[in-house]
């Protein structure tokens, strides 16, 4: 009896120690990143020894994956409460996200995961590729029973519907980390399953049909873009081209491995040069990071030249045309984008100011363009253009997330396309 008492009492110990290990993981992974953080770290926040952390998880890896893990099993459970306790027909997205928002570090880690995952080398990449499919899974149960009760309208498609609508959920969780007095995702979640009962492209019949002149100028199409990006560096052709070298390579390290846990030694080595000579051009990789998301920004703004749309409707209309183009031709301004973003979330980040100033410009560049194309006549009356300037960046972004996880499933064009016919509907 002494001896089964002993043993249970161990064992019993030995789950607490890992479940201290496994909460102070959690609190690390949300506050600096899983990159930033190393198995010491979380060693010393669970009060054990690092030995004794490799007792019970052999690699950070298989600490992430027991994390991931946790949350993703509370929300499935979360799926099947609410819709256990909802009506046939009802829909429970913003419901879930409620959910969500009141469990601590949810959305802080799923933010910065879903980014930064998307690189293939990533521990958690196929771990967030199987959380998509079944979010997919559990997602289209929940609109293909709504259209069954007409809680949607039947002409939507239920499969497409579910890819935009999870997207725009993950962008919407992403940017409310960066502006959490601008965003509410459940209040953004609750009017977009209000539109889902209209047909697709549906505005008031009484309302007066779209003018055939434009309300006014539009907005400069440079309000993502920091300041100065454009301008060429100065100094001689070769070291323009070294310097030119450097971001390119550090762009696609940064995509691949995140800015945490890429080094200076690493970039330099993949360009070719001495670190000091790297350092020559960058004195630190705080500016290096900042040059890069400048090249970003720049090669965006130099593609959209040319384009002067003069109605604010076909600024917007003409968006995936622009989106295709990066897909095919600039895929790695795509992964770098979807890697810093996330991995930017916390607050002492050197990007997170970026991408905060970033998302407000953005976000207040395209609520002009909707609010624009209302007075126009071409966004119908009911459409709010704050709203449909976040839900289109928000989307967006997750398409952009979703892509990056299966290139062959996710047409961004498509999908943005298809958003913007119902939103903006010709006539």
């Amino acid at each position: 009896m002494t001896t089964a008492t002993t043993t249970g009492s161990r064992q019993a110990r030995a789950a607490a120690t890992r479940q201290r290990i496994v909460d102070a993981a959690r609190e690390l992974f949300i506050s600096n990143g899983y990159r930033s953080t190393s198995l010491r770290d979380i060693a010393a926040a669970a009060s054990v020894s690092h030995p004794g952390l490799l007792g019970h998880f052999a690699s950070k890896d298989d600490l992430l994956a027991e994390v991931v893990a946790g949350f993703e099993e509370e929300n499935e459970r979360a799926f099947d409460l609410v819709g256990a306790a909802s009506d046939s027909g009802e829909l429970i997205f913003a419901d879930v996200a409620r959910r969500n928002a009141r469990t601590p570090g949810y959305l802080e880690l799923f933010a910065a995961l879903t980014g930064e995952a998307s690189a293939p080398e990533h521990p958690a990449h196929e771990r967030m590729r199987q959380r998509y499919a079944r979010l997919r899974e559990l997602s289209s149960e929940v609109l293909e029973d709504a259209a069954l009760h007409g809680t949607i309208d039947a002409g939507r498609d239920v499969s497409d519907e579910t890819t935009r609508h999870m997207a725009g959920w993950d962008g919407l969780q992403l940017i409310s980390q960066y502006l959490p007095d601008r965003v509410d995702v459940v209040q953004m979640l609750e009017e977009r399953e209000s539109l889902w009962a209209l047909p697709v492209g549906w505005r008031d019949p009484a309302q007066p049909a779209p003018a055939d002149v434009a309300a006014g100028p539009l907005p400069a199409t440079s309000a993502a873009v920091v300041e100065g990006a454009g301008d060429l560096e100065p100094g001689y052709a070769v070291g323009r081209r070294r310097r030119a070298q450097i971001l390119a390579d550090a762009m696609h390290l940064f995509s691949r491995g995140g800015y945490g846990d890429t080094s200076l030694s690493d970039i330099a080595k993949a360009v070719g040069v001495s670190k000091s000579t790297l350092l020559h051009h960058y004195p630190s990789k705080e500016l290096l990071l900042s040059a890069v998301l400048t090249e970003r920004d720049r090669a965006i703004q130099e593609r959209s030249e040319d384009e002067h749309p003069e109605r604010a409707g076909t600024a917007l209309r003409d968006l995936p045309t622009g989106a295709r183009v990066s897909a095919l031709d600039e895929p790695g301004l795509i992964e770098v984008y979807a890697v810093l973003s996330c991995e930017a979330v916390p607050a002492t980040h050197p990007a997170h100011d970026y991408f905060t100033e970033r998302f407000e410009e953005v976000i207040g560049y395209f609520a002009e363009l909707f609010r624009l194309a209302q007075v126009d006549g071409d966004l119908s009356e009911h459409r709010d253009p704050e709203h449909e300037a976040v839900w289109l960046v928000a989307m967006w972004d997750g398409l952009q997330y979703q892509w990056l996880y299966d290139r062959d499933a996710v047409d961004i064009t498509a999908h943005l396309r298809a958003h913007l016919d119902d939103v903006l509907p010709l006539r």
